[in-house]
Formats: C-alpha cells, sequence, structure tokens
C-alpha cells in the first residue's frame, strides 16, 4: 500500500474523503504490565494487551518509539504491519488473560478508526481500553470514544512552554 500524505503520513485523500491506510496494521504488540503504561492505580497487577500501527502526528526528536512512530515519513514506500482484525485483538487479549487493551507505542489517534472498532468490543467483552496519547484529539472524537474508554495516560512531551521540536 502506498505512503499517505499529512504530518502523519497514514491517511490518504479520496475524492475529498480522508482514509485510514493503517487500518487493521499492526505493527506492534505485546503483553505489558499496566504500570508500565504507567498506570498505577488502574487494575494494578494486571496486564494489558498494547497494540500500535505506525504514525504519528508529532515529530519529537527524543521519542522512544521513533522507528515505529516515525516509520511513515522515514523512506518507507508502504505502510508495514501484520494484518489484524478488531475481532482478533480482542480475542488476543482474552487468550493471554489481559484485563486491558492499551492503545501505546506511537499515537493512537492516528488509527483512531481501529482503535474506536476494537474499543467496542472489547467493551462488550468486559476488558478495559485504555490510551496513551499525546493528547492532541478533538472534542468530536474524545465524545465518541468516551463509552468505551476506561484510562487515559497523556504523555508529557517536555518541561517547557515550548511545543515539542516538530509538534504541530
Amino acid at each position: 500500500m502506498n505512503r499517505g500524505g499529512g504530518i502523519c503520513g497514514v491517511r490518504e485523500n479520496r475524492g475529498g474523503v480522508l482514509y485510514s491506510l493503517v487500518y487493521g496494521k499492526v505493527v506492534a504488540r505485546g503483553i505489558d504490565p499496566i504500570e508500565k503504561k504507567p498506570l498505577f492505580h488502574f487494575h494494578p497487577g494486571s496486564e494489558a494487551y498494547s497494540i500500535a500501527t505506525v504514525g504519528c502526528n508529532f515529530r519529537c526528536k527524543n521519542c522512544q518509539n521513533f522507528h515505529i512512530s516515525q516509520m511513515s515519513k522515514e523512506g518507507e514506500k508502504r505502510i508495514v504491519g501484520e494484518d489484524a482484525s478488531p475481532e482478533e485483538i480482542v480475542a488476543a487479549a482474552m487468550q493471554y488473560g489481559c484485563r486491558s487493551i492499551a492503545y501505546t507505542y506511537t499515537e493512537p489517534t492516528i488509527f483512531f478508526e481501529f482503535a474506536y472498532d476494537t474499543a467496542r468490543l472489547a467493551h462488550k467483552e468486559g476488558i478495559c481500553n485504555t490510551f496513551i496519547t499525546n493528547g492532541h484529539i478533538t472534542e468530536e472524537a474524545i465524545h465518541t470514544l468516551a463509552p468505551y474508554l476506561d484510562a487515559v495516560n497523556v504523555d508529557l512531551k517536555g518541561l517547557s512552554e515550548d511545543l515539542p521540536e516538530g509538534a504541530v
């Protein structure tokens, strides 16, 4: 699949409609202690099934996951990732006994549609949903996701009034 445009590089304009190029393209997944998110008072001692796609709307030079968050801008000619449906993500979380699914490693608002569909299914199965985010999300997106979101960690990107380099 060809790389998309925009700062995150993962959307394509088709006839005036933006389409996600990363829907169901999981570039990273793992089982993490919830404290690694870091959420210390949200189901302490539980595990989260963590997923990500490529892309981010920031360009922080100190990003610990730059190799996947910036992948779409580093000369890649296609969107990479392993195909996975929301149903498969929820089934994997259940299989491994994870109490939650964490949308993490990269910016989850970039793969909002995939996260949303997965979160709705997880919610039906009693699995919690957590966003680890830079906090740049629209009010409309928050209202859409809120019924299915159980915890949020907004990562601090710097200790200054200035935006992180490259952030928009």
